[in-house]
Parts: structure tokens; sequence; C-alpha cells
């Protein structure tokens, strides 16, 4: 009959825990609206726009996110591309597309054109990217549905200007020297 009790008693236990589950777990960044109403709207969208056509999503400086981009270059002619973040936090794939405070992705951008939307504080970037000379490699701050972060007007956003060398020659190698085949050595006479 104990181990009757006992079943009986962790099979209430998981049915309160399903019941109350959701309930502890935080607003409605979660599980939606709370009290039937839909979330504030974050920020003011504005009628400027980015080269895609985007809208800017004005928020307040006090709040909003930073980025700072650093650029370094790798041995086989790619860049490390690295982002450091300030009230942001990456989206994974398949957020739902709706504006939330701080979150979001960013793009990257090599003279002012698109080369990846990225999720995560880090990226390779190609060389075929940064041919040689001077570039300016951007990263912009979006929210989730598709709105540039904005402050004062002006996206959220950090450059670095990156100058690629020409791709080294290679290096000449010693001069071969022609080694000629030794001559055979003449034949010794028979001795008498």
């Amino acid at each position: 009959m104990s181990s009757w009790t006992r079943g009986s008693l962790a099979a209430l236990a998981v049915c309160a825990l399903l019941l109350a589950g959701p309930a502890g777990c935080g607003p409605e960044d979660a599980h939606g609206p709370v009290d039937g109403k839909p979330p504030e709207p974050v920020g003011k969208l504005l009628d400027h726009t980015d080269e895609e056509g985007r809208r800017y999503r004005e928020v307040d400086r006090r709040t909003a996110p930073e980025v700072r981009v650093e650029v370094r270059p790798v041995t086989d002619g790619d860049w490390d591309v690295r982002l450091a973040v300030r009230r942001f936090r990456f989206s994974p794939d398949g957020t739902a597309a709706r504006a939330a405070a701080g979150r979001g992705l960013a793009q990257l951008l090599v003279d002012g054109r698109l080369v990846v939307r990225l999720r995560a504080p880090e990226y390779r970037l190609s060389g075929r990217f940064v041919p040689h000379g001077t570039h300016h490699v951007t990263v912009r701050l979006y929210a989730d549905d598709g709105t540039v972060w904005a402050v004062g007007g002006r996206p959220v956003q950090s450059t670095a200007d990156i100058t690629a060398a020409p791709p080294e020659p290679p290096e000449p190698s010693e001069p071969s020297r022609s080694v000629s085949p030794k001559a055979p050595a003449p034949a010794a006479s028979p001795k008498p």
C-alpha cells in the first residue's frame, strides 16, 4: 500500500507542475500578450530607410543597443570579424518577425554592399569580398521585424576601415646550379 501512495503522490506532483508550469515563467515574452493586450510597440518608426528600403526604428539613446566591430586579417587572406554588443541579443533563426527591445540580427556590409546577415557575434569574411585596397566594413543592427535600430535619426552601426594588401608574389627559390655529369675518369693503363 505504501508504494501505491508514493506513486499517487508523484502523479499528483507531476499534474500540479503541468498545470502551473507556464504561470511562473514571465510575462508576454514567453507566452504571448498579458491580459489579452498586445505588447507595446518598441520605439518610433521613422520615414528614413536603409539601402534596402527598411525603415528606421528610433529608440531612446539610454536604452538603445550598441555595436562595435573589429576586423583582423587571417593568414589565408580572409578576415576575422568580431562584434561587441551592448543592450542587444542576437535572435535565433526562425524568431517571430516583431520588434522586441534590444533583440535582432546584424547585417555585415563591405563598401555599402550586403555580404551576410549575422545571428552571432563572430564571422569569417572571405578575402574575395575584400580585394586589394582600402574598404569600409560596416555592421548595422536590425530588429527581428527587419527595421533598423536608430538613435537620433541615424542607424545603430559601427564601421572599421581595413586595407587589403596585394597578394605577395612567391619568393624566388635559390637559383639552381647546373650540375654536369662527371666525365668518366680516364681508364688506368695496365702495368707491365
